[in-house]
């Protein structure tokens, strides 16, 4: 919404409660609940699109897609959509495939759309640091090479593309600085951590055994394995500029962001 050359913000959450932040506006929205979300969306000039933490294949698409169709119907002229880089037209069961089909339905049915493609958040990563500090072995796949990416810095990328013009039918991927590959990535954990750590491949079926081992859920233990493999895959080897482009400040670097880990 916008109102004398301001910019209004409105915030679409399940707990509007919980929102104190002046001059945000919040309101009810739920993904799974479509009919909140036409209600939620009236009125605004542009959309931002955030996947929820479902893990559960087709999900993801299936919240999207009506969050998409309920802002159409709400009249919303200009989508933008949170995706991520790797999104084809792959497997169901991988989150690949959620954010491609996501993409191609924005596509169709928005009058005005945008997409922002994440990397590999670091956030993530640092929780795989963590453990992989206990044991002394960070492992993948294969030696993959990742441009991994802060959250703040896709917020930052997402809130310039909101607020600026020239956007539309734009798909931009928010990378960090650098790609790293596996041997790299555990160099700079042992030197941030100050403990040593190496790296090594594993056959899928290795990592498959010690998930299950974990007893974790069948959505996490699938959701884990398909991250190793789109990172063999090449598919967050990527690295752009347009972080910067768009929230006109480079992309932090994974080392800067694990500088200020604390590692037990």
């Amino acid at each position: 919404m916008q109102a004398a050359g301001q910019h209004s913000v409105v915030t679409i959450t399940r707990t509007p409660e919980k929102i104190a932040i002046d001059d945000v506006e919040a309101r009810f929205g739920d993904y799974d609940q479509p009919s909140s979300l036409i209600e939620a969306y009236k009125g605004l000039d542009r959309l931002l699109l955030i996947p929820s933490s479902e893990v559960k294949p087709g999900r993801r698409s299936e919240q999207f897609i009506a969050a998409i169709d309920a802002a159409v119907e709400a009249g919303v002229p200009h989508i933008v959509l949170i995706s991520s880089t790797g999104a084809r037209n792959t497997e169901k069961t991988n989150i690949a495939y959620d954010y491609f089909v996501s993409e191609q339905h924005l596509m169709r049915k928005a009058s005005k759309w945008s997409i922002l493609r994440m990397n590999y958040y670091s956030e993530y990563f640092i929780m795989d640091a963590q453990m992989s500090l206990a044991y002394g072995v960070l492992s993948g796949l294969t030696e993959s090479k990742v441009a991994f990416v802060s959250r703040d810095d896709i917020a930052t990328a997402a809130a310039g593309l909101l607020l600026g013009d020239d956007h539309e039918g734009a798909i931009y991927n928010g990378t960090g600085p650098e790609s790293l590959t596996g041997a790299q990535r555990a160099e700079l954990i042992a030197k941030v951590s100050g403990k040593p750590l190496s790296f090594i491949t594993i056959p899928v079926e290795t990592l498959q055994d010690q998930l299950q081992q974990g007893e974790l859920p069948a959505e996490i233990i699938n959701l884990v394995v398909n991250t190793q493999q789109n990172f063999s895959n090449g598919d967050y080897d990527i690295v752009t500029g347009d972080i910067e482009k768009l929230s006109g400040r480079p992309a932090r670097s994974l080392e800067s962001i694990l500088s200020t880990t604390t590692f037990q």
